[in-house]
């Protein structure tokens, strides 16, 4: 795949981390989870893979406990999922996932941070089928061996393996992220470096300077939005 999965990961956690607006958004996927379903991680799958994301980002507990406990209250606030799909410059794809409690608000503040930054909106599965959905699970200590004996012991195979640094990072089908943590905790890992499903493009692109900064501004626009949960594109913007 060739993606440098912890060097994105770590861009974009000090980025959100300055301005606190990864917890937010963690807090409102948390919400939602416990609200669509039990407020108990070990009976609702969807919130444990959020708080198992949460834990890789360093989502403060009281972020966590508050979040479940507005679920718990019985809130009446609610929130649609959406995707929107677009393009940037020179053949750069973006697909856009939020959270919202107005479409419209949403819908027309993200094709706004598009049409400012040189791209436009596309209509729905214009890009989204150069995106292969994946789980990304990241973690230090072992060997890309030790990781594939783990993983054909368990009887589990992934899309690739990747040592990257001092870490290891598996890329596996969406429908196996469970499966393939289980494994690992069952030989003693307790701790990922990263604990995503992602949406990964089939292929990047690289832009020239002028484009690429452009591009940038156009990411960080969106990515700025209060609705806006994910972002993910096509475009090698390097180390």
């Amino acid at each position: 795949m060739g993606r440098k999965w912890n060097n994105i990961k770590e861009k974009k956690a000090s980025k959100d981390a300055n301005t606190s607006r990864i917890y937010a958004k963690f807090g409102r996927e948390i919400y939602v989870a416990a609200k669509q379903g039990e407020p108990d991680p070990e009976l609702n799958q969807t919130l444990k893979f959020v708080l198992e994301r949460a834990k890789t980002y360093s989502v403060p507990k009281h972020i966590v406990d508050r979040a479940i406990e507005k679920a718990k209250g019985g809130s009446e606030e609610n929130y649609d999922e959406l995707r929107y799909e677009g393009f940037g410059p020179n053949g750069s794809m973006v697909i856009v996932d939020a959270l919202t409690n107005n479409v419209n608000r949403t819908a027309s503040e993200v094709r706004a941070a598009f049409g400012k930054n040189g791209g436009n909106m596309g209509v729905s599965g214009s890009v989204a089928y150069m995106f292969d959905a994946t789980a990304v699970i990241g973690m230090e200590g072992k060997s890309e061996e030790e990781i594939m004996e783990i993983l054909m012991e368990a009887d589990l195979d992934a899309r690739d393996i990747i040592e990257e640094e001092d870490s290891v990072i598996v890329y596996a089908e969406p429908d196996q992220f469970h499966a393939v943590q289980e494994a690992f905790r069952g030989a003693g890992i307790t701790e990922f470096t990263v604990a995503e499903l992602t949406m990964l493009a089939q292929n990047d692109v690289e832009l020239q300077e002028d484009d690429q900064a452009q591009f940038e501004k156009m990411i960080d626009a969106i990515e700025d939005l209060e609705d806006v949960q994910q972002v993910y594109h096509n475009v090698d913007l390097g180390e």
